[in-house]
């Protein structure tokens, strides 16, 4: 019914004292000639306890819109238009993590989906957390047809420190090809992972099945070894395989497949399938049989002849698990991002095999993986799926107007099975998140055990490295004592002395004692973790640090306070207070959060610790190092700064801030504020008054303890070229860590710079 003639009529009853119940409860008709029965809204079943999934579909489309379907009793299905509003759309939106809907759509614009239908006649306020809790004809009840689908378009801004990924996936195809995997035939090559060579074998009803090689190609290889995490395919002796597998009983359960080597799915491939009666399943061929390459980080045997070169001009940064990250690039000698429109599968898939993975399983847009800090590169990147690197692809030109780095694009890469999670597991937590770590142990009998890790000198880095070998995303933290998750007969210690870098597979890939040495053996201080999904990622504002750098020459009379919290170099001690002066060099600090979760002291507001002079608590001991290197690297005048107010000074546009240091509030950063220490407040600066003039690197490092957990730690340190003349200071170059290249790095710098605050 027309919808201003509905309004007229119900204008008119109510003038009449009358009420009619027909209006209210009409449905929009549908293309079909039958008129459809009237229902009266009811409001959906009470949710089930797993959250509802929603993703958006059809073709063409943008991230930020599509045509909606819900995932509900193990099948995808879609939404009636019937009575779909902007608040439905609020909803939907805001449950794929976009902060609004800018509009919806009727009719199947994005095409026609499968499956059921779930939802029909659906009537949202707007403000409900889960379309499950608005009205409706109920789950399955509805009269139309896949004609009249409905889709949203949201507003192209997420919501902050959303968990669930905005993902362009691959729908399967009727003709579910699931899971395929790769049998190895040769005994050597069944005991050592990753599997690079063997038969392919699809999933099929309660088994296995292979595929007739007649007509099989390289392209049906490609896509097999991306599938499976490798980014390129080798060639194979079929004659070796010939013998054996014409001995062997085969299921044949696919014909022929006709890939062209740029799905990301073998699903996504024209095949066809055996016919139930046929009497030669594969008549003159064999299973077929492939054999991958694999990147650098997955090869076992050093002795290949073909070494895979990874790109040096692309790289993957914030992500939790190997092959997975924000996608950043390198022009100019700076890393910069790549924006997320048009961002596809295809172009994912490049990125990913340059890098040593296979294809991608997901790419993700709305800065999925943490925003960047450095330019855009790179905007509606157009790859076709057979480039070697994603700067072979089509890109658009980028302007400010286009893009931010809210929109930066990210992907999740195929990786080959490692089996790595089978050799260490965690227990005693009260959820599968976090526990005491125990390792597998093989004795000289081959006999296998579980053991402890001494908790001595185990720190956040460790503990990242055991969640990463989990899969259970990042370290919140690393537990020295688990006293309190004694809950397993295991008391061993069989590993001591870990050192990890951070960004190792497994904790064996670390180093470590060769003997077990642990000082306290007992059970109850072996190492534990906290593993999180999501992490804060705090990086500083390096050309503010430039902006505002100068010296000041201030009186001894004004330091006591900061003289008390050791602010002041060690000469101060011997000075005439309260006379004299100390000469300070004096910048601002922006210390932004673009990870995925709120930076927050490890300890407790219980333990904080009450500084009387100048009237605040101090929630960490060291939230920042201020250092001054010369030439050969010593560091020659050091500044440090406590956390005394951790606070969300100001926020991007959008965000609220959740933390302020007064009244003894909570203290921490947001995901995506800052918080701000100005140049004119104590400590917040380096004491230089015994420097001589010369030319000096500044480096700052945030959270250099690594008390709390980052998502990325490499972009903690701020370095800058310092020139000192004795009555003014120059800061220029200034730079995150991780901005440029190592070139460039080289050239800032010609000796290695130093991160830990030991002075020479």
């Amino acid at each position: 019914m027309d919808k201003s003639r509905c309004k007229q009529q119900l204008a008119f009853s109510l003038l009449l004292g009358l009420w009619l119940p027909h209006c209210l409860t009409q449905t929009t008709p549908s293309n079909t000639a039958t008129s459809k029965p009237t229902t009266t809204p009811t409001p959906s079943p009470s949710p089930r306890p797993e959250r509802l999934k929603v993703r958006l579909s059809g073709y063409p489309r943008k991230h930020n819109e599509g045509r909606i379907e819900l995932f509900y009793k193990g099948e995808w299905g879609t939404i009636c238009d019937d009575d779909f509003t902007i608040a439905n759309a609020h909803v939907l939106c805001h449950h794929l993590g976009f902060v609004s809907a800018t509009g919806w759509t009727h009719s199947a614009k994005y095409g026609k989906g499968q499956g059921k239908i779930w939802l029909d006649n659906v009537q949202c306020h707007g403000g409900e957390k889960s379309i499950e809790f608005c009205k409706s004809r109920g789950w399955g009840n509805s009269d139309c047809t896949h004609d009249e689908d409905a889709g949203v378009v949201c507003k192209d801004e997420r919501i902050p420190g959303f968990v669930d990924s905005n993902v362009i996936d691959f729908n399967l195809t009727i003709h579910l090809v699931e899971e395929v995997r790769l049998r190895p035939v040769v005994g050597v090559a069944k005991k050592k992972l990753p599997i690079t060579e063997g038969v392919v074998e699809v999933k099929y009803k309660d088994g296995w099945a292979q595929i007739c090689d007649v007509g099989w190609t390289a392209k049906n290889t490609r896509v097999v070894c991306g599938m499976l995490g490798f980014p390129h395919e080798r060639k194979v002796n079929k004659n070796f395989y010939r013998l054996y597998l014409e001995r062997q009983k085969n299921n044949f359960h696919l014909h022929s497949v006709a890939c062209t080597g740029t799905e990301v799915h073998l699903a996504a491939c024209p095949l066809e399938f055996n016919k139930p009666n046929a009497t030669s399943s594969c008549a003159g061929g064999m299973p077929a049989v492939i054999s991958c390459m694999p990147g650098p980080l997955f090869m076992q045997n050093s002795g290949l002849k073909k070494k895979l070169k990874i790109s040096s001009n692309v790289r993957l940064k914030g992500g939790a698990k190997v092959g997975e990250g924000r996608v950043e690039v390198l022009k100019d000698n700076v890393w910069g991002t790549v924006c997320d429109d048009r961002w596809n599968l295809l172009s994912a898939s490049v990125v990913c095999r340059e890098l040593g993975f296979g294809s991608a399983k997901e790419a993700l847009t709305g800065a999925r993986m943490g925003q960047g800090m450095g330019p855009i590169y790179m905007n509606e990147v157009k790859c076709l799926g057979q480039e070697r690197s994603i700067w072979d692809c089509p890109v658009k030109n980028i302007t400010s107007e286009n893009c931010q780095h809210s929109e930066d694009a990210a992907v999740r890469c195929n990786v080959p099975y490692m089996g790595l999670e089978t050799s260490i597991r965690i227990t005693g937590g009260r959820t599968r998140y976090e526990g005491r770590v125990e390792v597998l142990t093989s004795d000289p009998n081959g006999t296998q055990s579980w053991g402890l890790i001494c908790g001595e000198n185990w720190s956040t880095k460790e503990a990242m490295v055991a969640c990463r070998q989990l899969g259970l995303g990042y370290a919140n933290q690393g537990l020295q004592e688990t006293w309190y998750w004694d809950s397993s007969n295991v008391t061993d210690m069989v590993m001591s002395g870990v050192k990890c870098m951070g960004n190792e597979m497994a904790l064996s890939q670390c180093q470590y004692h060769k003997t077990v040495s642990c000082q306290r053996a007992a059970a109850k201080f072996a190492a534990g973790v906290i593993c999180s999904e999501t992490a804060s990622d705090l990086v500083l504002n390096a050309s503010l640090v430039e902006q505002t750098v100068y010296i000041e020459d201030r009186p001894l009379h004004m330091l006591y306070c900061a003289a008390e919290e050791d602010c002041l170099s060690k000469s101060a001690a011997k000075a005439n207070w309260p006379y004299g002066h100390r000469r300070l060099l004096r910048f601002s600090s922006q210390i932004h959060n673009i990870g995925r979760a709120d930076f927050k002291p490890k300890a407790g507001r219980h333990s904080w610790v009450w500084h009387a002079c100048h009237g605040h608590y101090h929630s960490m001991d060291i939230f920042t190092h201020y250092d001054l290197l010369n030439a050969n690297g010593t560091k020659v005048a050091e500044g440090h700064k406590a956390s005394f107010c951790l606070e969300d000074t100001d926020c991007q546009e959008g965000i609220s801030k959740r933390y302020e240091c007064a009244n003894f509030g909570d203290q921490g950063i947001t995901v995506g504020c800052w918080d701000l220490y100005r140049h004119d407040i104590d400590c917040q600066w380096i004491d230089i008054t015994d420097i001589k003039p010369g030319n000096y690197i500044m480096q700052v490092v945030i959270n250099p303890n690594y008390e709390v957990a980052e998502s990325d730690f490499t972009n903690n340190a701020m370095k800058c070229n310092c020139k000192y003349d004795g009555h003014r200071i120059w800061f220029h170059n200034c730079h995150i860590g991780d901005a440029l290249s190592e070139e460039a790095e080289r050239r800032f710098e010609k000796y290695p710079g130093q991160l830990n605050n030991k002075i020479s």
